[in-house]
């Protein structure tokens, strides 16, 4: 069983971020197809089409289709068997590559996260922290999904 290691934990993050910023799901895409492909307004069509080509550039490019990327959503399932190399957090490593992946300077992506919303409303300036779901089970994996 690999070891699996704060930056492994870091890095996956940051790259999920990444991915989801301009990589559309495989299932919005052929609904989209089928929805152009159905319409019967001109206008409705058109409009579904550039959505597609913008979908389509954003992949090309690696940037995001809208400006706010949003809240990152991130569901763990940790494994009491698993085979864990860290000092930290869990928590704080996820933080950690989701603040890496919205600062990559390749492609930064818009922060629309605020520390204390009931408060003041300062922006956290990297989107942290992310909103985390996390379930214990028996096995020997970690499974993490953006």
């Amino acid at each position: 069983m690999k070891k699996i290691t704060e930056e492994d934990i870091i890095n996956s993050i940051a790259d999920a971020c990444q991915y989801i910023s301009f990589y559309h799901p495989e299932d919005f895409v052929k609904g989209m197809v089928e929805a152009y492909e159905n319409e019967k307004s001109e206008a409705a069509k058109n409009a579904i089409g550039q959505i597609l080509i913008n979908s389509k550039m954003c992949a090309m490019g690696h940037r995001p289709l809208c400006q706010d990327t949003g809240s990152v959503n991130i569901f763990v399932k940790v494994g009491l068997n698993a085979n864990l190399d860290i000092k930290k957090e869990l928590v704080d490593l996820l933080n950690e590559g989701v603040a890496k992946g919205y600062t990559d300077p390749d492609n930064t992506l818009r922060y629309s996260v605020v520390a204390d919303p009931a408060g003041k409303r300062v922006n956290t300036k990297n989107n942290t922290p992310a909103v985390i779901h996390v379930t214990v089970d028996n096995s020997d994996e970690l499974d993490i999904t953006v």
